[in-house]
């Protein structure tokens, strides 16, 4: 059975109002951060995606990084979560470790790169180098924050 939030209308058929989607920010030995540059819209971003319904969300992550940068890696811990108001997609980011594998492009990807953090912070929007900054730090408690698509709100 297929469970959906209601949407606060009487009588008419519920629709979920979110959609999940997760991201893994993956840290080399030297500190380096794994990215992707976007073939859709050429921004640098931690690889992720959408979420899959019958998918654990761990498996997801190490799905979408995967896919999107041929690393496979282990998941270590939940970062934050991160609240798109604007798209109503909320983002679970896990701080990863590589494993195996080899750097390569996807369908997904035209560059695939390992970055410092001042390049994190050069490269990525705001909303995406927050998450790759909140994963770096030692802090065990994720953070929770939203934003609007481009910047953080709050």
């Amino acid at each position: 059975m297929l469970l959906h939030m209601s949407n606060g209308a009487r009588n008419a058929e519920s629709t979920p109002l979110h959609s999940v989607s997760v991201a893994g920010v993956v840290v080399r030995e030297d500190g380096r951060v794994l990215a992707i540059r976007r073939a859709d819209n050429g921004t640098w971003e931690p690889p992720g995606g959408v979420l899959e319904t019958t998918e654990a969300v761990e498996d997801g992550v190490r799905r979408e990084v995967f896919e999107e940068t041929g690393i496979k890696v282990g998941v270590e811990r939940l970062t934050g979560v991160y609240k798109n108001v604007s798209r109503g997609i909320v983002a679970l980011v896990f701080r990863c470790r590589p494993e195996s594998g080899i750097e390569r492009l996807s369908e997904e990807s035209t560059a695939v790169d390992w970055l410092t953090p001042g390049e994190v912070s050069d490269r990525m929007a705001e909303v995406y180098a927050v998450r790759v900054l909140d994963a770096l730090r030692d802090n065990a408690v994720p953070v929770v924050r939203a934003h609007d698509g481009r910047h953080l709100l709050g």
